[in-house]
């Protein structure tokens, strides 16, 4: 199994046991006489073994994730790095966004609010930022489909 695929059934499973939860939810109580529309015993039985499943497929990825290395760097270093991209450009998006916000004044004597922060140099840090997390993201992408998950 590559890697992808793992990612892909990982996603696949955590989406299965939210559903599950609401369907164990939604038939966990009825009124009395009455039965259930989905057998509980068995929702548990399907919950438990995707958990399961789960527990394996995590682990099988972050051990790969922690060994498999592309231009020097585990795909778990790569991981964190995009991540911490990520959470920049966000904050920098928005503090680029709150000054580049401007009061309008009605007259000269109103107050003028000026902005604390270059707002052109902080977006070419956001396109730089942005830059670098599309590559990583192809980097990433094009390693998982080509490495094999380790088992």
């Amino acid at each position: 199994m590559k890697l992808a695929e793992a990612l892909q059934e990982r996603a696949d499973l955590n989406k299965k046991i939210a559903q599950l939860g609401s369907r164990l939810q939604n038939n966990a109580l009825v009124q009395e006489g009455e039965k259930p529309a989905e057998n509980p015993d068995s929702l548990l039985k399907e919950f438990f073994e995707a958990v399961n499943r789960l527990k394996y497929i995590v682990a099988r990825i972050n051990i790969t994730n922690s060994v498999v290395k592309v231009e020097g760097k585990t795909l778990t270093e790569l991981i964190a790095e995009k991540d911490c991209l990520i959470q920049q450009v966000s904050i920098l998006r928005n503090l680029v966004d709150s000054a580049s916000r401007t009061a309008t004044r009605a007259s000269r004597t109103e107050i003028k609010i000026l902005s604390t922060v270059n707002v052109r140099d902080i977006q070419a840090q956001i396109d730089e930022f942005s830059k670098q997390i599309r590559l990583k993201n192809n980097l990433l992408q094009q390693t998982n489909w080509t490495v094999d998950l380790i088992e």
